[in-house]
């Protein structure tokens, strides 16, 4: 059976391409009113009826098969009724009923059609949609491409929208207003600063926490403390530790609550305490449970939740809702170095609302990491980051 679907602006070039393409005996399976260009729906002149229809599809019909027409009836059939006359319809007057029907569905399709297409001024100029093309390319899903390019097209003067960059440019400073950020972390003499990392297994926590330690204390000159929570994983105890050793930095190794109370007093002189984690499942609610616990009697200033942007969007919306329920309070994007694209960012930041405090692009301690900026967060989303496209070239 050859199946084949065909698209045109009217039911009557639909047909006239079942024809041309499959012949007359075509049985037509399915009509519709589709977007031509799929997610562009909103864009009502690019609307276009399919039409599908195969060869080798026997489809019944509802009028009797013209040899039927003068066939003796079986005997089963009941008589017609006594005193009236069975007359069998004419040819021609079965193709007149079909010709009507056809016409009919043809008026109400063409009525539908006028009725959701406004005035072609609406019509998407070659330039947003190379945008809407360029936004699904960095993975910034289709509503919010939509939205994008609705708010660049209505906020836009005309002779803008003949310029990409332009737009991108003010794209990039609308979604700044909507990009929250830390800064770096603040400390102040004579306080202690308690600050955790969580996060899930294998997202750079522990290289992390090396370059925060690394960076406040070789150039900052602070005096930092290091706490690890993290005994399921020996190796990161012992790559913390010997980062530890290096920068001269005390460090202590806990495994129940109540050492993590002991171990936050003993460093309570310290101007900054960094508090490394076991990478947790999100979907392991005891272990997140246990997280929450620790974290309680480390009496944390910050929680700061660790998310590969190399993961995708659906897995970094479910952990960050996960992760909500032990305080998380700000966000640190990792392995920059490993995404091809950031679109998918977007919908995690407007859904999670958290600010963001630094972004990672590798393994270098004390380097590859630097404090958030909204600039550099909206140009990642929309692929204009020249850091980043610049490398992956």
């Amino acid at each position: 059976m050859n199946v084949q679907t065909f698209r045109a602006r009217t039911i009557q070039e639909a047909l006239a391409q079942v024809r041309r393409s499959l012949g007359p005996e075509a049985a037509v399976l399915h009509t519709r009113e589709v977007n031509a260009s799929g997610p562009l729906g909103w864009f009502p002149a690019l609307r276009r009826i399919e039409v599908t229809a195969a060869l080798g599809v026997n489809v019944p019909s509802r009028l009797p098969a013209p040899e039927a027409l003068d066939a003796p009836q079986p005997s089963s059939v009941a008589p017609p009724s006594v005193g009236k006359r069975a007359v069998a319809p004419s040819r021609h007057s079965m193709h007149d009923e079909v010709k009507g029907q056809l016409n009919e569905l043809q008026a109400l399709v063409e009525n539908l059609c006028r009725r959701t297409r406004p005035n072609q001024a609406a019509e998407l100029p070659d330039v947003l949609f190379r945008l809407y093309t360029d936004l699904l390319d960095v993975e910034v899903g289709e509503e919010l491409a939509r939205e994008l390019v609705e708010r660049a097209r209505t906020t836009i003067a005309r002779p803008g929208l003949d310029d990409l960059l332009l737009i991108k440019a003010h794209l990039a400073g609308m979604l700044e207003e909507e990009i929250s950020i830390t800064g770096p972390l603040a400390i102040h003499p004579g306080c202690c600063r308690r600050v955790s990392l969580v996060g899930p297994t294998g997202v750079g926590k522990t290289t992390t926490i090396a370059k925060l330690a690394a960076n406040y204390r070789l150039r900052e000159k602070r005096k930092i403390g290091l706490i690890t929570v993290d005994t399921y994983r020996i190796a990161a105890v012992e790559q913390l530790r010997t980062y530890a050793d290096i920068m001269d930095l005390p460090m202590q190794v806990v495994s129940t609550p109540r050492e993590m109370r002991q171990a936050v007093r003993a460093m309570a002189h310290l101007e900054l305490v960094l508090i490394d984690t076991a990478g947790r499942s999100p979907k392991d609610e005891v272990k997140i449970q246990e997280l929450k616990s620790f974290l309680a009697e480390a009496e944390t200033d910050e929680v700061h939740l660790v998310l590969s942007v190399a993961a995708g969007a659906s897995t970094l919306r479910r952990t960050a809702e996960c992760f909500a329920d032990v305080g998380t309070s700000a966000l640190i994007f990792t392995k920059l170095d490993e995404a091809n694209s950031f679109g998918h960012l977007l919908p995690l930041l407007r859904d999670c609302r958290l600010p963001i405090s630094y972004l990672t692009d590798g393994q270098n301690v004390p380097d590859d990491i630097a404090a958030a900026e909204r600039s550099r967060i909206a140009q990642l989303i929309l692929g204009t980051d020249e850091h980043v496209t610049g490398a992956q070239r």
